[in-house]
């Protein structure tokens, strides 16, 4: 395949350009949701554990509780990071009071 692109900035002559900022939204609100979601599509499928067991679809029923418990883990995460991106911004807002 000669003459074909690496898909860099470089080789294709267009400018570089900055990459944007990250969004922000309700990020611990979206977690938690996801979370809720997930354990009640469990708890949901856990009485036809029978059929989903005949027809080779247990998996579906774990990946649901595993949906659930990794939940928990970026549940635990973002509120983690949400409270230190607060720290910061009490500490920043402190230690500049002239700058605004």
């Amino acid at each position: 395949m000669s003459g074909s692109s690496t898909g860099s900035a470089g080789s294709t002559g267009s400018p570089r350009r900055e990459a944007p900022e990250p969004l922000e939204g309700p990020v611990v609100g979206t977690i938690v949701g996801g979370t809720v979601i997930w354990f009640v599509l469990f708890l949901v499928q856990l009485p036809f554990y029978g059929w989903f067991s005949d027809h080779g679809h247990t998996w579906w029923i774990w990946t649901c509780l595993a949906g659930a418990g990794l939940g928990l883990i970026g549940i635990w995460y973002v509120r983690g990071r949400d409270a230190a991106l607060k720290r910061a911004a009490a500490t920043a807002d402190e230690t500049d009071p002239g700058d605004r």
